[in-house]
């Protein structure tokens, strides 16, 4: 392994390689400009077309395109390997940044909610400072026939002192010009982007895959061979993070790079007997 350093944020501190942060000092923050589409690790090549091409019925989906979802593609059923739903699971975090220490919950539910006609998985994320309730959102999914996990818009409200200030950032796929798009593709090739969001100057955000063979150490356990994604957005052009999810697990943590330093750390997975 190459020599390490440490991005740390209070509570955590989590080993990053020092070629791979340089990486993306480097070439990410360079590439923003272009959506993702530049950048890239170094050394590493652009990967042809083919090479990012999905085992469903769907290719990955990028900026504003408008998507044509058949309700029969897809299935509440979500079984990614790096982000497995199964209702009555529950990932609890621990986020530090320029807002303090919050707490977060994450909670596949058994509801589900009907998006332009495909059946959605809620899953239940909640935030909260000091104990009270800062952020309350339900998020929907949906994984398609051949593995590829969608997101289909959210709503979210935060509040303050107990009462709801606040549900910008809240969309849904095929209203008022809001389109789904991929949380993790079936099939994550090394430098290949997609969109995760889309309704515009509302939710934009991007994604590129770097690896799929980090280690990541955090309070929850250590993992191997996980997947790290750079996720941006044009609507906010200077900010930079990293999302990581280890195999049967699913999201084990985000480093926020820029323009500050944060974290959200996995401390545990609760699942259902």
């Amino acid at each position: 392994m190459t020599p390490s350093t440490y991005v740390r944020s209070g509570l955590a501190a989590t080993a990053v390689t020092t070629g791979l942060v340089a990486g993306l000092v480097a070439g990410l923050v360079a590439g923003l400009g272009t959506g993702l589409g530049g950048a890239r690790t170094a050394g590493a090549a652009a990967p042809a077309a083919d090479e990012c091409a999905q085992p469903g019925p769907y290719a990955l989906p990028h900026g504003s395109e408008t998507l044509h979802l058949d309700p029969a593609d897809f299935t509440t059923r979500i079984d990614h390997p790096y982000w497995p739903m199964r209702p009555g699971t529950v990932w609890h975090f621990v986020e530090k940044g320029d807002g303090g220490t919050q707490r977060v919950t994450v909670t596949v539910t058994d509801r589900t909610k009907l998006i332009a006609g495909i059946e959605t998985r809620v899953v239940h994320d909640v935030v909260r400072s000091d104990g009270e309730v800062i952020e309350d959102t339900d998020d929907w999914y949906a994984q398609d026939s051949g593995g590829s996990l969608w997101y289909l818009g959210e709503a979210t409200a935060e509040y303050e002192h107990g009462k709801v200030v606040s549900t910008e950032g809240s969309w849904e796929h095929g209203r008022g010009g809001a389109q789904a798009g991929i949380a993790l593709p079936a099939r994550p090739v090394q430098g290949c982007t997609y969109r995760e969001e889309y309704l515009a100057g509302e939710a934009e955000d991007r994604a590129l895959v770097l690896s799929d063979r980090e280690p990541v150490k955090v309070p929850a356990g250590t993992y191997r061979h996980v997947l790290h994604t750079a996720n941006t957005t044009p609507l906010h052009p200077v900010l930079l993070e990293n999302k990581f999810y280890a195999r049967g697990v699913g999201p084990v943590l985000e480093a926020d790079l820029s323009p500050s330093f944060g974290s959200a750390v996995l401390t545990r997975v609760d699942r259902r007997r």
